[in-house]
């Protein structure tokens, strides 16, 4: 018995004779059978069976009322082409097509919690001096980010401007890390910040933190937090509010404790004990009984637990995954140009078989192992305090000296509107992403030799630019040499670089580009992570952002 699939390569087609005994070769029949589901992408499938070769007394057929045509006398076709054929074999091997949206349990933006969150979120009473917002470095219009090499949080100079344009009353972005999207927040199991400062301690899937304990910058590594909360996304929303650069200030409750800056907070919301009348609008009370379903009094419900719960509700229905991707994924061939297949399978296929490699980190759902690497992106800036402003990434939660610059493998999804990439932004394009992987050491040096971060928007217009971060090439250099020992030391998953041409460097990016849910790049689609920017919210400190040219976002 021979099962036979017939498929179309661009104009020719090919017939693929296939011996049902061997069970490798039936899961991939198995497979493509299973995985077209749209009626309107096949043309036609079938299997085609006999014994003897005819239709006559000695064939395996069955009829029905409805058709008495037997199996051996129908042929019929899927037509692939010859990048599909070798994408659904990837596929179908790797699992890749299971998703886990519907056992996340994520909320709604509807929901009457995630729409206090939403307002907290685009709140400036939360910053210390009433300049800065969560929004301010995680605007949705902005791919859940600030489209900012650096982000330029507290004392900018205009506080609604977000994006391109916003800058510091000094000149320079105070914030040393690039930051992160909000978007799909909620799909995270290991750890967030780009050195996974908040962690799962057991990290089980599709929990987002919520099964175990929670680590936070608030206990030592290792130990959990009892106030971390329910899960990964507000254990995070309790720390931009104590950082000095981000939101805070350093005039706001100098040298006091985390817990007491977020006392404070809670109490400015609540007008309640220190914080009493630091609003002159304040209509929060109502807001948090209606989302909480109490109607207990504003000391006993507006606590900063509870205001970090309705932040983390709302940033956890950022759920956006309906991508061409995806909807490849679900069945529809015709949702990924040939070029973007193909760089599917570049993406997919270990550099030792002519791949990119890619998926050796960038796996899962996510797009992302959750793990931390050493992948040596051009580092500037302020750094973290780690000594001539560098930056020595997990080490800095881990205390060992091999996490030195190693930094969590951020999510692909969504990734075509997140640039500037890398935990400082130094890579403005996902072509400039892709070549770094193939040259670490060239890419970095091209990045100097080109003028370093000046070359950037955000630095175009400093002044004295140029002798902003004097150390910035000596700790690039540094951070490729610890790479160079991860590779001697066979302790990495980029263990070499991927040898691809132009043809395929833009394949890749293709691909990469395919992994955008379109409802990012529309502003109506967005419109509900949106409060109306009509209104000054509840506080009268909605941040209504705008952009450079003064339209709203």
């Amino acid at each position: 018995m021979y099962s036979t699939i017939t498929t179309k390569t661009n104009t020719d087609v090919q017939s693929h004779s296939i011996k049902e005994p061997n069970q490798e070769q039936n899961q991939y029949i198995s497979a493509v059978t299973g995985w077209i589901k749209w009626p309107l992408l096949i043309s036609s499938f079938a299997i085609l069976t006999a014994c003897g070769g005819g239709g006559g007394s000695g064939s395996d057929s069955t009829t029905t009322s409805e058709d008495t045509t037997t199996a051996a006398d129908e042929e019929t076709t899927v037509e692939l082409t010859a990048n599909d054929e070798a994408l659904l074999q990837i596929i179908a091997d790797s699992n890749l097509d299971q998703s886990s949206v519907d056992e996340r349990n994520l909320p709604d933006i509807e929901s009457p919690m995630a729409q206090l969150g939403m307002k907290l979120f685009y709140s400036k009473s939360l910053g210390g001096d009433f300049d800065s917002a969560c929004v301010t470095c995680h605007h949705p219009v902005l791919g859940g980010g600030d489209d900012l090499s650096l982000p330029v949080g507290v004392e900018a100079v205009s506080s609604d401007l977000l994006g391109e344009g916003r800058e510091h009353q000094d000149g320079l972005p105070l914030v040393p890390r690039n930051a992160p999207t909000v978007f799909n927040i909620g799909f995270w199991d290991t750890g967030l910040f780009w050195d996974s400062r908040v962690e799962s301690l057991g990290q089980e899937e599709n929990a987002n933190g919520a099964s175990s304990g929670i680590r936070t910058p608030d206990t030592a590594f290792g130990v959990a937090d009892t106030n971390a909360g329910n899960n990964l996304v507000t254990a995070q929303a309790r720390f931009p509010v104590t950082s000095v650069e981000e939101m805070k200030t350093a005039a706001f409750e100098n040298g006091s404790d985390n817990n007491t800056i977020r006392d404070h907070l809670a109490a400015r919301i609540g007008d309640y004990d220190e914080g009493e009348g630091e609003l002159t609008t304040n209509a929060w009370l109502s807001e948090f009984q209606t989302a909480f379903g109490v109607t207990s009094d504003a000391s006993t419900l507006i606590t900063f637990d509870n205001i970090a719960e309705a932040i983390g509700e709302y940033e956890r229905s950022m759920v956006f995954v309906d991508t061409p991707w995806r909807n490849y994924l679900d069945g529809d061939t015709t949702a990924l140009s040939e070029n973007q297949k193909a760089g599917a399978i570049l993406f997919f296929t270990r550099v030792s078989e002519g791949g990119a490699g890619c998926a050796a980190c960038h796996s899962g759902e996510l797009f992302s192992d959750g793990d931390h690497h050493t992948v040596a992106f051009p580092h500037f800036g302020p750094g973290k305090g780690d000594g001539n402003d560098d930056d020595f990434a997990r080490e800095r939660e881990t205390g060992d000296s091999t996490d030195r610059y190693r930094f969590r493998t951020p999510s692909l999804l969504n990734i075509a509107t997140t640039a500037p990439y890398g935990h400082v932004g130094a890579y403005q394009t996902l072509e400039e992403v892709v070549r770094h992987y193939t040259n670490p050491t060239g890419r970095v040096r091209d990045f100097f030799d080109d003028g370093g971060w000046c070359q950037l928007p955000q630095f175009e217009e400093v002044t004295n630019c140029a002798s902003l971060y004097p150390n910035a090439e000596t700790n690039s250099n540094l951070a490729l040499n610890k790479l160079a020992q991860d590779r001697a030391n066979d302790d990495t998953r980029f263990p070499e670089n991927p040898r691809l041409n132009n043809t395929e460097v833009n394949q890749l990016v293709a691909f990469l580009e395919a992994l955008t849910d379109p409802c990012v790049e529309d502003r109506a689609c967005l419109d509900p992570w949106i409060p109306d920017t009509s209104d000054t919210g509840p506080d009268g400190n909605q941040l209504n952002a705008i952009d450079r040219n003064g339209e709203l976002l």
